[in-house]
């Protein structure tokens, strides 16, 4: 898998967020890097983002923290 970048800041998937995804049967890396890359960004309190990608089978959210150099994903899960 390619590196990914959001806004010029690296994307790190934490190894909590890859057993999640696979404990919630998501396809990772394939439906995760595609939401990585094209899914839509909603930000939370100070420093906490979302990453949703939709599909055909639901959706995907991604969500982690923006640190002001990079961007970690925390958590992998279903959407509705």
């Amino acid at each position: 898998m390619e590196g990914v970048y959001i806004h010029g800041k690296p994307v790190f998937v934490t190894s909590h967020a890859i057993k999640q995804a696979r404990a919630r049967e998501i396809a990772y890396p394939d439906h995760v890097y595609t939401t990585l890359k094209t899914g839509k960004i909603e930000r939370f309190a100070k420093h906490g983002l979302k990453i949703i990608g939709k599909s055909k089978n639901g959706s995907i959210i991604c969500i982690g923290e923006d640190f002001g150099h990079a961007i970690i994903i925390k958590t992998i899960e279903r959407g509705n």
